[in-house]
């Protein structure tokens, strides 16, 4: 048994600023209320705000000048990709625009690795293709794919679709026990899966474009089921 975290006073603050940040209670551009008008509304220590405070800078919501006080980033204009994990767990509606992101990027990842894998390559998505079949209950066949769609962004040999790649899995970790549905039959997986591996490792890029996109498509009506 693996010992659940335990939150701490700091934890339901960040939890409940970001929230607030990200509903709008708190829009971008604004500044923030004094420190301690902010403490006493929320119940809470200044030590307690500024940790939460700190986190929150990190995470890309908030910025504090000294001497000016703590404003709410235009994260919708200004934030990165690493937002993404934060703003699902907000609000499921994200996702479907994840879904659409992950179509084009994946086709477009299958291709290139179509046209730039190397010996060792294939033989990789060979054996990590394998393991999805062999793997037992639907969590494990989950992450034996994105092992292969991982090795499928390597094969291309540009590290930016590999950080794609693990930024879109990331994105989904909030929601991803309502995601396991293509994964329940390992051999089901498999074969979905398979069409992609053989046309990357025949290196046939329009082939492996479309078994790409058939995959996805095929995949995200399973997930939007769950999620539903």
């Amino acid at each position: 048994m693996e010992t659940l975290p335990r939150e701490t006073i700091v934890d339901v603050l960040e939890g409940r600023l970001r929230e607030d940040i990200l509903a709008g209670r708190h829009p971008a551009g604004t500044l923030l209320p004094p420190e301690r008008e902010l403490a006493d509304g929320y119940g809470v220590t200044r030590t307690t705000l500024k940790h939460a405070f700190g986190r929150l800078v990190q995470a890309g919501l908030l910025e504090t000048r000294h001497g000016v006080g703590t404003r709410v980033r235009d994260f919708a204009r200004l934030g990165g990709a690493d937002l993404l994990p934060m703003l699902v767990r907000h609000s499921p509606d994200w996702i479907g625009e994840i879904f659409e992101v992950r179509r084009s990027i994946g086709a477009l990842i299958a291709e290139r690795a179509a046209a730039r894998a190397t010996a060792k390559d294939r033989t990789a998505l060979a054996e990590l293709l394998a393991r999805v079949r062999e793997s037992e209950g639907g969590d494990a066949v989950q992450l034996a794919d994105a092992e292969v769609h991982r090795a499928l962004a390597r094969a291309t040999g540009n590290r930016v679709y590999v950080l794609l790649t693990n930024t879109l899995f990331n994105a989904y970790l909030p929601v991803r026990a309502a995601l396991v549905g293509p994964f329940a039959d390992p051999e089901a997986a498999h074969a979905r899966l398979a069409p992609v591996v053989e046309a990357v490792r025949a290196g046939d890029r329009a082939a492996a474009h479309a078994a790409a996109d058939a995959y996805l498509t095929a995949t995200e009506w399973i997930m939007r089921e769950g999620l539903a």
